[in-house]
């Protein structure tokens, strides 16, 4: 007959918390800069960017996606960056998708990836950047 004693757990789940919540800031702002850059740079080419004037509404949706996905990204002034992005994203779904009809089915208005950006964005404005954030070293 086998008996197990249960070991002490050698890392806590808040620790492995704080290193999931910040993979989650930079998966999202890697997915968010690869939407900019598509705009701004054409990088990866998709054919509705083409010829975008920069100072249109995608046009700014681009530069404010730019920037605060690099700030995001790296952590510095995480906070209002997302709070930002959150809005961003939300006025995109309003504005770009859900006019399309299915107001509330964003999956048939192309609209999911908005709604996701913009509610993971919402908790990082809320909760801070996580870590290995710059703004954890100030």
């Amino acid at each position: 007959m086998f008996t197990t004693q249960a070991r002490p757990a050698t890392t806590s789940a808040p620790a492995l918390a704080g290193y999931a919540h910040a993979l989650l800031r930079i998966v999202a702002s890697y997915l968010l800069l690869t939407h900019a850059s598509a705009k701004l740079f054409h990088v990866p080419h998709i054919a509705m960017f083409d010829g975008l004037p920069l100072f249109s509404l995608l046009g700014a949706a681009g530069i404010i996606e730019l920037i605060g996905g690099v700030l995001v990204l790296i952590g510095l002034f995480t906070r209002a960056a997302a709070f930002v992005l959150s809005g961003e994203l939300a006025f995109a779904y309003f504005i770009g998708h859900a006019p399309n009809g299915h107001f509330f089915l964003p999956l048939l208005n192309q609209g999911e990836p908005a709604v996701l950006l913009s509610f993971i964005y919402l908790f990082i404005a809320a909760a801070g950047p996580g870590a290995w954030s710059i703004d954890k070293r100030r």
